[in-house]
């Protein structure tokens, strides 16, 4: 069983950066594709990262490309994603994932286990 716990949400104003970080335990998930997802209320989640096992491979949804990265520290069973430029429209409970294998094509109905999420909140 993993135990996915997010961290690092928070209140910034339009155009700042947070880092969220995803840390893992009860089981290494250095072998597995990790992703994060936000949703806010009234909408379906949707995928906004991910990273595939080796960190070879990333995903990014439209509305973040350029402005978020993901990257993991295997050795600290760590996923994080960096966000930056941020917009009142990114404002949403972000979770981390994983489906349980290398490789992913980071929708949100296969993933096997979740987080409780972490709130962002982006002031205009």
């Amino acid at each position: 069983q993993v135990q996915l716990v997010e961290s690092g949400g928070g209140l910034v104003q339009a155009g700042g950066s947070l880092r969220l970080s995803c840390a893992a335990s009860g089981r290494t998930v250095s072998s597995y594709a990790m992703g994060w997802f936000r949703q806010t209320p009234g909408k379906e989640r949707e995928s906004v990262a991910g990273i595939d096992w080796s960190g070879d491979s990333t995903y990014y949804a439209d509305s973040v490309k350029g402005r978020f990265t993901i990257t993991r520290d295997n050795a600290k069973n760590t996923v994080y994603l960096q966000m930056n430029s941020l917009k009142p429209d990114d404002t949403a409970v972000y979770y981390c994932a994983s489906n349980g294998a290398r490789y992913s094509d980071f929708s949100s109905r296969g993933m096997l286990y979740w987080g409780k999420g972490t709130l962002v909140t982006v002031s205009s």
